[in-house]
């Protein structure tokens, strides 16, 4: 099932998600809806704090870029960083702000703790493409959007398209959510 996606001003996307105890069949079906969702959108990470539901799950699939081809994808529940580790400045978008984009200044690589779609724990280090993603997505869980990475001066400049999601008039090529699931408790949270 194909869910909306939050976007900026919704209130679910500046909380602090809640860790998942364990998966069950409600939560795998979310895992299923996450992935579709994605993939409908275009994008390569999802976070289910975008799709209305304040717990600490990802999905990713960077399979669609070049280079990245053999990547698998991942669900990524309950993560924590252990180390970081270089620097590298790049370009970001994201679903839950569509049309912007901006440099964000983040690690090179990581070493992350996380449970799996069985929730069996693993230790890995990632780096490249893959950690900007996990960054990135994992920024979703403790309400942090990539815009608020930004520096100053560069969120600024965008400010005024920040302010036309906000009101709802930057239309997107998926489902956008509304009021209903804007809270971290909508219909996608079970």
């Amino acid at each position: 099932m194909i869910l909306p996606i939050n976007t900026y001003s919704d209130e679910v996307l500046h909380q602090k998600a809640k860790p998942l105890k364990g998966v069950d069949a409600e939560i795998s079906a979310l895992i299923d809806s996450m992935f579709e969702s994605m993939e409908n959108a275009s994008g390569i990470g999802l976070a289910a704090p975008q799709v209305g539901c304040s717990i600490r799950l990802l999905v990713l699939d960077i399979s669609c870029m070049k280079s990245y081809e053999d990547v698998q994808p991942m669900v990524v529940i309950n993560p924590n960083v252990l180390a970081v580790r270089g620097k590298n400045l790049m370009e970001e978008g994201c679903l839950s702000v569509p049309g912007v984009q901006g440099d964000v200044l983040r690690p090179s690589e990581i070493t992350l703790k996380y449970r799996d779609r069985n929730f069996q724990e693993h230790t890995e280090e990632f780096s490249g493409m893959l950690a900007r993603v996990l960054q990135h997505e994992i920024d979703h869980l403790n309400g942090t959007l990539f815009v608020d990475r930004m520096e100053k001066r560069d969120r600024r400049r965008i400010q005024q398209e920040l302010d036309d999601i906000a009101a709802g008039l930057v239309p997107a090529d998926y489902p956008i959510a509304r009021e209903c699931s804007r809270s971290g408790e909508g219909p996608a949270c079970m």
